[in-house]
């Protein structure tokens, strides 16, 4: 008798999202393995089987996409697809899409050159946002409030290596102290926490304090379109709330959401793995 397919979550470090993702399933009556192929050799063999649905948890956004690419490429249904995993892990990329889906963002410069980044800063005007084309958690952004600070940010970004030398600014947004993660599961706004800081980062990874953001009819509209620009089969949005109107600053196709489960009351990874299997290849 051949078994029956399995939600396969594939993790390089078993964080608590990865743990709250199999204990959902496994309320669910979903069969689901939990593997670490931190020390996976791919190529002849694979993770996964025929009929199994793919969840890529890795923790490294290069390695998440290598391996959501090999499995595809043998025929095997990941979420998030590799398509979007590029979308998101990329700064640059997700305002292009974005900008196409007509989504509303803060204005934004990129240039190649110490003295183009210099000169995309003076055109959004101070404070500006240096931020990496890659990278999560907050990690690396500088605000420069003036000239002199944008000298120091892009000197020090021009020796940190080539991923670096391609720079990408925001216009520095007055947010009123905090911002908005949302969930979109399956292409529909699930729930969205507040993030209220002292310090202008408010990531609750940084410190962050969480509540509850009502979804109303504008907020659940704005993730729609985001998702209609992006893809994907769990999207985590972050949002500014600036002159009465919502402005999307990044998306993420690999977001955390222990933080958010319990200000929102609600339960994300049953949402993700029962969104997935519904979702999974039928014979």
């Amino acid at each position: 008798m051949s078994r029956g397919p399995v939600l396969r979550i594939l993790f390089t470090r078993l964080r608590a999202e990865e743990k709250l993702l199999a204990e959902a399933a496994r309320r669910q009556g979903i069969p689901v393995d939990l593997a670490d192929v931190t020390d996976r050799v791919f190529g002849a063999a694979l993770p996964a089987e025929a009929g199994d649905v793919v969840l890529a948890r890795c923790v490294s956004h290069g390695q998440n996409e290598a391996v959501a690419g090999m499995l595809e490429a043998r025929g095997f249904r990941v979420a998030n697809p590799s398509s979007v995993m590029a979308l998101c892990g990329d700064k640059l990329r997700t305002t292009l899409a974005l900008e196409r889906g007509g989504v509303a963002q803060p204005r934004w410069r990129t240039a190649l050159s110490e003295e183009g980044a210099l000169e995309a800063a003076e055109e959004l005007g101070y404070p500006v946002v240096f931020k990496p084309l890659v990278g999560s958690w907050g990690r690396l952004l500088a605000k420069a409030n003036d000239r002199e600070a944008a000298e120091a940010v892009v000197e020090h970004k021009a020796q940190l290596g080539a991923a670096h030398r391609t720079f990408y600014l925001q216009e520095y947004v007055h947010k009123g102290g905090f911002d908005v993660r949302a969930f979109v599961v399956g292409g529909e706004p699930l729930c969205a926490i507040r993030r209220e800081s002292s310090h202008w980062i408010t990531n609750t990874a940084r410190g962050g304090r969480a509540c509850a953001q009502p979804l109303d009819e504008e907020l659940s509209g704005v993730l729609r379109s985001v998702h209609a620009a992006l893809g994907g089969d769990f999207l985590a949005v972050d949002l500014f709330r600036s002159r009465d109107r919502w402005l999307v600053n990044e998306v993420n196709d690999g977001g955390e959401f222990r933080n958010s489960v319990e200000p929102t009351g609600t339960d994300i990874p049953g949402a993700v793995v029962a969104h997935l299997w519904a979702n999974r290849p039928r014979a």
